[in-house]
């Protein structure tokens, strides 16, 4: 009768588990106090006037070629928008420095280099597109 609590309480903790990674995986969240700077010579390619999606990722990561998809997509409607996709098992450096704990996360800098937001997990359009006009809003002011 123990294995079957064992049984129920993994199930249990694992299903409760997916439904938070679910509910968290994607949301853009603000970049915090600090917004630290990414300049183009980090990232050995030029950044968007008016932003940047810079991606790491790594090769063996599903969730990972769908943000691609998705970044790529909105990056290519918009030309002051650039998207660079960064491999975070080459650019440790990069992966310390902004505290990237998974992958993909997702950086979305101003037309300066300034990160304004942080995507981890899977990116949702609808979200992806609300900060960008809301960096494009805060360039404007």
């Amino acid at each position: 009768m123990t294995g079957l609590y064992v049984v129920v309480a993994a199930a249990v903790l694992a299903i409760a588990f997916g439904v938070c990674r679910h509910v968290t995986d994607g949301r853009v969240r603000g970049a915090g106090s600090r917004s630290p700077r990414l300049e183009a010579a980090d990232l050995g390619t030029g950044l968007g006037t008016d932003a940047t999606f810079v991606q790491f990722s790594s090769a063996v990561c599903a969730p990972c070629r769908a943000t691609h998809r998705v970044l790529s997509k909105i990056s290519a409607e918009d030309e002051g928008v650039v998207h660079v996709d960064v491999d975070a098992e080459a650019r440790l450096d990069l992966v310390e420095r902004y505290g990237i704990t998974r992958t993909p996360t997702v950086l979305l800098l101003d037309g300066t280099g300034v990160v304004r937001h942080r995507i981890v997990g899977a990116a949702r359009a609808p979200e992806v597109l609300e900060a960008l006009e809301e960096v494009a809003a805060r360039r404007a002011a």
